[in-house]
């Protein structure tokens, strides 16, 4: 699948890392160097444009290394490109460390991922089938 692509930063174009990879990695684009105090989130440019087929979508997903090493995520994970979308991809960042994080033009900050999307049709009714696990929630399924 071809998407189009238009890159005004002065770095590659995100690329799979290896054969297996599911995401690429995304670099910041600024002219100076930020810091994200700790608990501030900051949306950071990229400089990246696309045009994403209808019935597709780009998420950007947090770098397992940031999140695990320096607390940095991102705040609306995924975030959602929509098709229709044509304006800069932005990536929100959190630092819920208690440590300040600095991001230079370049550095890798989070990963993007194409993936498909479903339409669906909404049906409504007045009741839904059973299942076994029924109306338990939030850590329902790990009890004995």
């Amino acid at each position: 699948m071809e998407i189009k692509l238009i890159n005004k930063s002065n770095h590659p174009n995100p690329e799979y890392k290896t054969t297996g990879s599911s995401g690429m990695d995304i670099c910041a684009s600024i002219l100076d160097s930020i810091t994200i105090k700790p608990g501030e989130r900051l949306a950071v440019p990229t400089s990246l444009f696309l045009e994403i087929p209808i019935g597709f979508e780009a998420q950007i997903r947090p770098r397992s290394g940031l999140a695990l090493k320096k607390g940095v995520t991102i705040l609306n994970s995924p975030g959602t490109i929509d098709s229709d979308y044509r304006g800069e991809v932005k990536v929100i960042l959190v630092n819920h460390s208690n440590e300040p994080f600095s991001i230079n033009d370049g550095d890798r900050i989070a990963q993007i991922v194409i993936a498909q999307v479903e339409k669906v049709t909404w049906k409504n009714k007045s009741q839904l089938a059973s299942s076994k696990r029924g109306l338990g929630g939030f850590g329902s399924t790990g009890k004995n």
